[in-house]
């Protein structure tokens, strides 16, 4: 996925943190939030706030701790009426800066990374916004419903004799 894939951007230079650190708040517009809602297939965002502490492990190595808070509206797949609800959630990402291979004699074999939240990159120039959108589509509620909204599923007509299958019923019957 390419960064144009997403609504916003929030570039930032890693390679000129400090060793103490960054903190970085990413507060959307109400256009750009528009614009995430249209991207997340949701009605609205009413408030969109994501907190990411920026630590510097090594200078090719860093460690984004984010806080993600927003409130959203959603159509209820049984009713369509607008569901309010509020995604709180925090995740942790590993960034490893890979270099481009040297033009080497011998190949190097490298582990392969878990997939406990590491992320190899290749360039110090990332954009916070992704990590931060991906988690928030992965919080949204894919079949939200109302408070006390349940679904019914329509009465079972199978045995009505205009059925599309009735006759191959009568078939079934015969033999």
């Amino acid at each position: 996925m390419s960064d144009t894939d997403f609504p916003i951007t929030k570039l930032y230079e890693l390679g000129r943190m400090s060793q103490a650190g960054d903190e970085i708040t990413i507060t959307p517009t109400a256009e750009e939030r528009a614009h995430i809602a249209q991207w997340a297939d949701v009605q609205a965002i009413n408030a969109f706030t994501a907190k990411i502490d920026l630590k510097k492990v090594s200078h090719t190595r860093f460690k984004l701790d984010v806080t993600l808070d927003a409130d959203i509206v959603q159509a209820c797949v049984v009713t369509l009426e607008p569901v309010h609800s509020h995604i709180e959630r925090t995740f942790v990402r590993e960034l490893l800066l890979i270099q481009a291979p040297q033009q080497a004699v011998k190949e190097i074999e490298l582990t392969p990374v878990d997939d406990d939240g590491r992320e190899e990159i290749e360039s110090l120039r990332y954009d916070l916004a992704v990590p931060v959108l991906e988690e928030f589509a992965l919080a949204i509620d894919p079949y939200p419903r109302a408070p006390g909204v349940a679904f019914e599923p329509p009465t079972d007509e199978a045995d009505s004799a205009d059925h599309p299958f009735a006759a191959l019923k009568s078939l079934k019957n015969r033999s």
